[in-house]
């Protein structure tokens, strides 16, 4: 269930090899253990890449939970990013007389393949100031990478920029990224998995790799605990993900959270990947064997590789209900998302959490034969809701109304109308998944930890899409306005210090940070819109998650 666009926005390129020893002795050095780690150096900051954290997950211990490394020695070399995990592959047909910039948009993100790929891939990435010593306890910022649980990697983003806009506010901060298993080596699902215990890898990945930082950011001058977990898409999810595992004890890995267009999904059991396990076991020739998981283990990786990616992907025609996503597993997620936040199970820790205007009409693209209200019912009852009644989805339908002047893009009129039902659709499956889960959050947690929120508005003049999920990316990466109150964040548990006061937000008083394409640029408005649909949709995901 969720996405990022992976955006080409890096500006300082590595060739991906992961940390090894070497001989070579130039550049920054920090010492781990016994070891010497060899970085790079870029202008004020310096870079440690490609760093491992987890024993290699290849072999048989693939599709097992990470496993942590012995002390290191010797000396790495740590100048280049580590290859990503494994990438399921994208096909996303563009329709024809789409808008040329709008193309452009899909084509230098979506197809901007994360390259080279290897299953040998759990490694992280520190980015410091080149003035920190191991007595400068400065606060650390870990990023998340999105995309769609699917792919996604750590090396097109450059921590760098926000080093250096920290730098420049006087507040430094240092930037931890982490590679983690996506697609079905991170989420296989199904009751195999789950009598396993190997459910939610990608997530388990994710937090040996917070326990690394607690270890070992010391030295290179992190404060351990004064950590913030940050992501967009499936980034942001798994950072609320990270909230709600272990009862919401969150065992000092982190004391805040900042969330771009992911919050606790309604997700269900991990038995209802069970149709894409078993089709993964069909077509690697597993069916026969009496352990159908520890055959997949030792399928070679080009065939298992090319069976996943015969799973539907999240351009397909099932869109956001993903084959491969978290869900409950009894281990990490012992209920689903949303009952763990309406049971308290959330770590009590500052909360940034908001959303781009337009998030359905990207993944809106892949159903542009859906074009009668029929059609729309049936979609609905058959990929997001089957077990909803027709009289549920007429209902939801009522708040969601064919009229293309309130579909997303929101506020664009007749325009983007690619057919009769695309900006209905899309409207639909933008609350679902990101407006109305992030709502629920804030609105359960509000009194109870500090949170803000905001709603991205920009690049609204986007052909068909509007403010698409991930155009808000460009904020922090690309060093906008969103980078500075980040910066704020990280270091003082409240995003305010720059730019325009940004008020808290508490269920009487919803206050959002609203970042436009004006001359005024930034404004505060309220999260009260699509009220009665939003709320409907809550409903309907608490009934019937996916």
């Amino acid at each position: 269930m969720l996405p990022l666009v992976v955006l080409a926005i890096a500006t300082l390129k590595f060739c991906a090899v992961s940390a090894a020893p070497t001989s070579r002795a130039t550049g920054p050095t920090v010492t781990l253990d016994n070891a010497t780690f060899i970085g790079v150096s870029a202008g004020t900051v310096s870079k440690f890449l490609g760093i491992p954290f987890a024993q290699p997950p290849v072999g048989n211990l693939r599709f097992q939970l990470p496993q942590s490394l012995p002390a290191y020695n010797g000396t790495y070399s740590a100048i280049a990013f580590g290859p990503s995990c494994p990438q399921q592959a994208i096909n996303l047909p563009l329709p024809s007389g789409l808008a040329a910039n709008a193309t452009d948009f899909i084509v230098n993100s979506i197809y901007n393949a994360v390259t080279p790929a290897s299953e040998d891939c759990l490694t992280l990435n520190v980015v410091v100031p080149a003035s920190t010593t191991p007595s400068s306890k400065l606060p650390v910022v870990v990023w998340i990478f999105g995309g769609g649980f699917e792919l996604g990697g750590t090396s097109i983003y450059d921590g760098g920029v926000i080093v250096q806009r920290s730098i420049d506010l006087g507040e430094p901060v240092i930037y931890v990224s982490m590679n983690y298993r996506v697609s079905a080596f991170g989420f296989l699902a199904s009751q195999e998995v789950k009598s396993a215990g190997v459910g939610n890898i990608g997530l388990q990945d994710q937090r040996l790799a917070l326990r690394w930082v607690q270890q070992y950011i010391g030295n290179f001058g992190g404060d351990s605990t004064k950590v913030t977990i940050w992501g967009e898409s499936a980034g942001a999810i798994s950072v609320a993900l990270q909230m709600l595992t272990n009862g919401g004890n969150a065992e000092g890995l982190f004391r805040a959270a900042f969330m771009e267009s992911g919050s606790p999904i309604p997700v269900g059991d991990i038995s209802h990947g069970q149709p894409y396990y078993d089709a993964l076991v069909s077509e690697t020739g597993c069916s026969g064997a009496s352990d159908t998981l520890q055959c997949l283990r030792q399928v070679p990786y080009a065939q298992l590789m090319a069976a996943v990616d015969q799973s539907p992907g999240i351009f397909s025609y099932q869109s956001l209900v993903l084959a491969w996503v978290p869900r409950v597993d009894g281990v990490f997620l012992t209920d689903t998302p949303q009952n763990l936040v309406l049971q308290g199970s959330v770590a009590n820790v500052s909360i940034v959490s908001g959303d781009c205007d337009d998030e359905g009409t990207l993944f809106s693209l892949s159903t542009l034969n859906v074009t009668t209200d029929a059609q729309i019912q049936q979609y609905l009852n058959t990929i997001y809701m089957p077990l909803a009644s027709s009289t549920e989805i007429e209902t939801l339908l009522t708040y969601y109304p064919a009229d293309i002047t309130q579909g997303s893009p929101f506020d664009t009129g007749i325009l983007n109308a690619l057919t009769p039902e695309f900006k209905r659709l899309a409207a639909i499956q933008g609350d679902l998944v990101f407006q109305a889960p992030r709502r629920f959050f804030l609105q359960q947690r509000s009194g109870l930890q500090p949170i803000w929120s905001f709603l991205n508005k920009r690049l609204k003049s986007l052909p068909a899409l509007g403010s698409a999920h991930a155009t808000d990316i460009l904020n922090v990466y690309a060093g906008g306005d969103m980078t500075s109150y980040l910066v704020e964040f990280v270091n003082n548990l409240n995003p305010n210090g720059v730019g325009i006061n940004w008020p808290a937000y508490t269920t009487a008083s919803p206050q959002l940070l609203t970042f436009l394409d004006r001359l005024i640029p930034l404004v505060i408005t309220q999260d009260t819109y699509r009220a009665q649909g939003i709320s409907y949709l809550t409903t309907l995901s608490l009934k019937y998650p996916l």
